[in-house]
């Protein structure tokens, strides 16, 4: 025995009337489709039939008119060229075949002799190889039709010429100029141009006359026959109007199929309709498993604000950062559990800014506190919430705990202002002995100039005045001696960066200062080029003191094996477009495209002793002051260092 389970039953019934339908939509289509080609066959053999009158008609017209050029050629043969009635024949012929334009009589030679209606010249504008049909009626004995041709203001024309014999004798011709325009004009009847558009065109398709009452818009159908006379590839092309005979039929039938399908639509529609319900639904279960699942996951806390400030939605991220459950958050009104009292205000002009859309959009930094009452540092960046229907509702915000990144970053300032007077002693070590020399100097006069006046202070015959000269030149080499330890002291000691307001010009000269004594020693000869004014920037004069001294030094290292009177460092201070611009310039070595990517990276050293760590402290100085330093070679040889910091405006 054989069941059929409910869910099979259910799908059938479904189903049969939908089949139904297809039948029915398919048996009509099938039944327009003949009409429609019985129509077709019909209306082309109608087309057929009516191009072949419309055709044999203007055989007619024109065999017609081509005879009565034949007895007007018979009748200058039998009077003379010359002959007095032929104004009275040719204008009674033009009168009754309006097609003909105008009548001409040539000699034996081809002159044009008689013209009617007469033409200024006589010429009658002419076919222009009307040679070549006066030649072959010639020849033949016979009317010949001419080429067609464009007359200006009447369209295309062509000649018929009719051989005229005196005695027998060929004596010229007498040609009738015909209008294809005005021959569709007269001779096609109007009950052909409601159905049809005809043209007149030739071998290369061209249309040279046309005649319908119906503008046509292309795609129906057409025949053509050839237009023989005139011959010369002229063909006769019939097109049918675009109309619908049975529009009726046709609007009756298409709503008919139209109600059919839509029935068929609406079936599928609500079959599919019910399909789509149950995925919507499994759908939904589906994303609110995996939305739950990605919010237990997510470290970033979510919170949801209405417009009055009441939370609406905290994700557990946000729970465990706080340490408040859902349950105690959802429905709070500020102030909320988690703001620090002591900071109460300001974080509520926070939060009404945040309600107002005044919220920065990279983010603010805020105290908050967990419930266990420690504090830790949260980065927020709030968005509007919108609902599915587009209407803002709410803030969402993404809550993030930097404590840990802040203790970081105050780590790692810590150690760079450490590495950044390690780096100072160390300068400072290397520069030992030349500061050793540079101070010995001043000594060295002090203790010579003491000990002079000592000993014409013990001679006892000394002069006051004597004296002045060399104690005023001991006080200038202290002042001198002192000048230098000053700035010593303040290059090596530990003081918290500060930026102030300082002549870029007085920064740089005062750090190759340093360098003067080095570069007396090793034979360079130091090209100082300071703009004027002097370009004024904000910044901490110590440090970039610290980055000139470093690159002016590696580049006098770099001039180590260059020739001595090849030995130029240039330093030079300019400004451009609100940037202050520093290039230290040497005619060294350069440096090797395998090293320049590194150049820069920590701990990277092209020195057999060096820490690699000089050149990266200096494009964290710069860095730290807005600027930008990077290198490029020198065209005089070499390599250049270039930094550029902020202008000060006035």
């Amino acid at each position: 025995m054989t069941s059929f389970s409910p869910l099979r039953s259910r799908d059938a019934i479904q189903v049969m009337p939908l089949l139904a339908m297809g039948m029915v939509v398919m048996l009509l289509g099938v039944l327009l489709w003949l009409l429609h080609r019985n129509e077709v066959e019909d209306e082309t053999r109608s087309l057929i039939q009516d191009v072949l009158w419309v055709e044999q008609n203007l055989h007619f017209n024109l065999t017609s008119n081509a005879e009565k050029l034949r007895h007007l050629a018979d009748l200058l043969g039998r009077e003379g060229l010359e002959s007095g009635a032929f104004p009275l024949q040719a204008g009674t012929m033009i009168a009754n075949a309006p097609e003909i334009e105008r009548i001409i009589v040539r000699d034996a030679g081809g002159t044009v002799l008689r013209t009617s209606p007469p033409a200024e010249g006589q010429d009658g504008g002419v076919d222009p190889v009307w040679h070549d049909t006066f030649t072959l009626a010639r020849t033949i004995g016979h009317p010949v039709y001419g080429p067609p041709f464009l007359l200006d203001g009447r369209g295309s024309v062509f000649e018929t010429h009719v051989p005229i014999f005196v005695s027998g004798r060929f004596a010229g011709t007498v040609a009738g100029i015909f209008s294809l325009d005005d021959m569709l004009t007269h001779h096609v009847p109007w009950w052909f141009t409601q159905t049809y558009r005809l043209e007149v065109i030739d071998g290369n398709g061209t249309v040279l006359a046309a005649k319908a009452q119906v503008p046509t818009t292309g795609g129906g159908l057409s025949y053509q026959v050839r237009f023989e006379p005139p011959g010369q590839g002229l063909q006769l092309l019939a097109t049918v109007h675009r109309v619908n005979p049975h529009l009726a039929r046709n609007v009756l039938a298409a709503a008919i199929l139209a109600l059919a399908l839509s029935a068929v639509w609406s079936l599928w529609a609500l079959r599919r309709h019910v399909m789509r319900r149950q995925q919507a639904e499994q759908a939904l279960r589906t994303e609110h498993a995996f939305r739950k699942a990605m919010e237990d996951s997510l470290t970033v806390g979510m919170r949801a604000r209405d417009l009055q400030g009441r939370i609406t939605y905290v994700n557990p991220a946000f729970c465990r950062m706080v340490g408040w459950s859902a349950d105690e958050l959802v429905g709070a009104m500020p102030p909320m559990p988690y703001w620090v009292p002591e900071d109460i205000e300001r974080t509520l002009a926070l939060h009404q800014a945040v309600l107002r859309g005044d919220a920065p959009p990279d983010g603010f930094e805020i105290v908050f506190r967990r419930k266990d009452g420690e504090r830790f540092h949260a980065l927020i960046y709030e968005a509007p919430l919108i609902d599915s229907d587009g209407r803002h509702t709410g803030w969402m915000a993404s809550v993030l705990d930097i404590t840990e990144r802040k203790h970081s970053e105050e780590m790692a300032r810590q150690q760079q202002d450490k590495l950044q007077r390690t780096a100072r002693l160390i300068t400072m070590g290397e520069m030992a002995s030349t500061l050793a020399h540079e101070l010995n100097q001043p000594l060295s006069a002090i203790a010579s100039y003491a000990t002079g006046c000592l000993n014409r202070l013990a001679a006892g015959d000394v002069d006051a005045a004597e004296l002045t000269p060399p104690i005023a030149k001991l006080g200038e080499q202290a002042r001198r001696a002192g000048k230098i330890i000053r700035r010593i002291h303040d290059f090596v000691r530990k003081s918290e960066p500060a930026a102030v307001n300082c002549a870029l010009n007085d920064v740089v000269e005062g750090a190759v200062g340093f360098l003067e004594a080095e570069a007396r020693k090793r034979c360079i000869h130091v090209d100082l080029d300071l703009d004027n004014p002097s370009p004024r920037v904000m910044a901490d004069r110590i440090l970039i003191e610290q980055v000139v001294l470093n690159l002016t030094r590696n580049a006098m290292e770099a001039m180590g094996q260059s020739p001595r009177p090849e030995r130029i460092l240039s330093v030079r201070v300019s400004a451009e477009d609100g940037q202050a611009l520093v290039r230290i310039a040497d005619t060294g070595c350069g440096i090797p495209p395998e090293v320049a990517d590194s150049l820069f990276t920590p701990f990277f050293s092209t020195k057999e002793d060096g820490m690699g760590m000089g050149l990266n402290i200096c494009r964290s100085i710069i860095e730290s002051h807005r600027g930008r330093l990077w290198f490029e070679p020198n065209p005089d040889g070499g390599s250049a260092f270039l930094f550029t910091l902020p202008e000060k405006r006035p």
